[in-house]
Formats: structure tokens, C-alpha cells, sequence
């Protein structure tokens, strides 16, 4: 009989080995938004498994983010899982191992983790233009909600990569609402996006965008030559047409000269009568 029972326990035993597969998923309970959601993930399922890890909004009803497969490697160590935060909004989020194997994990695994997502990127109030003439930037001037004199810490990065940074500035009180002041002059040498990401000692606050704009060329002014007008006088010689031939005026009074006419008529009838 105890023969019998051994059997029994040592069966039971062997198929509880055989079907004991575990997941365990570990994750911070929070994470400032922006930052990498980092967990690990151990499991003794044969190499070559394959799940997929799933980040899902649970605002309102769970909305899919993020889908990311995960393969069981022949050492079994733990594997570190990146997920990007950066652009979620802030609430609660669960990040879920779903499995398509045939052999399902152990009751005791841990497969579902709950994580809140915290925002912090409404804090900073940019008061500089975030788009700048490329021989003033970069200026980076705002204030950290409840930042008081506290000081934060910025890291710049461009199109060539990081080029300020982390470094801890100043910041004063306002004395109004207590928020942290900040200005900060960063010299840039190329026209193109850049990223100022604010940390404090709460952790990773948001990142801000900054575009920084070439100076338009002005156009060259071209000289005219405009020619010189010469002006020359010609001195021309005319010459003056011979005047016709005139009647010379009789010097006679126009009476003198009827009454000779007159005369010479009448004499020319007496002579004719005579003749007669």
C-alpha cells in the first residue's frame, strides 16, 4: 500500500514538474512620462517561446499602446524590457504578458502589472520664443510650477546631438506662486530643432521643443551705371533766301494819281472828237 502511495506522489509530482511554466513580469509602480517604462521578465518556458508584451491605456476602457514580442532564450536569464513613454498621456496603464503557447503558465506568475504613467510637462512654462534667429539662440527662459530656488537640471540636444548638458541651473522664487525662475543661454552654432529636456529633484519633469532659424540672406544690391547724357549744340548756319523783287511804292497820294488817270481820259475824248 505504501508502495501504491509512493507512486501516486512521485506521478503527481513528475506532471506537476512537467506543466510547472512560469512567468514572473516585474515593473515600477509609476514613471514620470517621457521615461522609459524599464522591467524584467524571467520564465523557465523552453527556448524559443515567444509572448508578447502589451501596454494598454485603462483610463476609460483599455485602449492597445504598445505590442512587443519577447522570446525565451536557451540561458533563461532575465530580460530587461524598454518601453518609450514619451508623448503617453499621464494615468493608469497595464502592461500585460499574453502567451500563444499551448502550455500555460503556473498559477503563482505574475503576467499583468499595473503602472501609472505621472506627467509632469504642464509644470514648465516656456516665457522665450520657441522659434529663434539663429545669432540669438538658444535662450531657454520659463518657470517649474513650485520650482522655488530649488534649481533644475537641463539637457540640450540638436541636430548633432547633445550639446549642453545635464547640468544644474538656477532658478528664483517668484514670489507670487513660489514657482522656479529660470534663464539659460545656450550657444548654438546651426540653424534646426532642439530638445531641452528639465529634471529636478522629483525626477524627470518633460521635455520642451525649441526651432532655431537661419538669418535670411538680404539681397546684394547691384550697382547701375547709368551713361551720361552729352549734350551738343550745333550751330547751324541758315541762309536767307533772296527776296523777290518788289513794286516800288509810287510816293503820289492816291487822290493825285485819279485825278491825273481823270485827266488823261478826258483828254483822249477831245482829241477823238476832233479827229472826227
Amino acid at each position: 500500500m505504501k508502495r501504491i502511495l509512493l507512486i501516486i506522489l512521485l506521478l503527481i509530482g513528475t506532471v506537476g514538474t512537467a506543466s510547472a511554466y512560469n512567468i514572473y513580469l516585474k515593473c515600477p509602480d509609476s514613471v514620470q512620462a517621457g521615461v522609459p517604462l524599464k522591467c524584467s521578465l524571467d520564465s523557465n518556458f523552453p527556448a524559443g517561446t515567444t509572448f508578447n508584451l502589451v501596454l494598454y491605456h485603462t483610463q476609460y476602457t483599455a485602449t492597445q499602446i504598445r505590442n512587443q514580442p519577447v522570446t525565451i532564450q536557451s540561458d533563461h536569464n532575465t530580460q530587461y524590457l524598454v518601453t518609450d513613454t514619451t508623448g503617453l498621456p499621464g494615468g493608469q496603464y497595464k502592461l500585460e504578458v499574453q502567451y500563444t503557447s499551448a502550455v500555460e503558465p503556473s498559477s503563482d506568475s505574475t503576467i499583468l502589472q499595473l503602472i501609472t504613467i505621472v506627467d509632469r510637462s504642464t509644470d514648465i512654462e516656456i516665457t522665450s520664443p520657441v522659434s529663434q534667429d539663429l545669432k540669438d539662440a538658444l535662450r531657454i527662459e520659463g518657470n517649474i510650477a513650485n520650482g522655488g530656488n530649488d534649481g533644475v537640471e537641463i539637457e540640450v540636444s540638436g541636430p548633432d546631438g547633445r550639446i549642453f548638458g545635464p547640468q544644474w541651473i538656477q532658478t528664483k522664487a517668484d514670489i507670487k506662486n513660489n514657482a522656479g525662475v529660470f534663464t539659460q543661454k545656450v550657444d548654438v552654432s546651426s540653424s534646426g530643432d532642439y530638445q531641452v529636456d528639465f529634471t529636478d529633484a522629483k525626477g524627470f519633469i518633460g521635455e520642451k521643443a525649441f526651432t532655431v532659424v537661419a538669418p535670411t540672406a538680404q539681397p546684394t544690391a547691384v550697382a547701375t551705371t547709368t551713361a551720361a547724357v552729352v549734350k551738343t549744340t550745333r550751330t547751324i548756319t541758315t541762309t536767307a533766301p533772296t527776296p523777290w523783287p518788289t513794286t516800288a511804292k509810287s510816293p503820289l497820294s492816291p487822290f493825285a494819281v485819279m485825278c491825273s488817270l481823270a485827266g488823261a481820259g478826258m483828254l483822249i475824248v477831245l482829241m477823238r472828237r476832233r479827229a472826227q
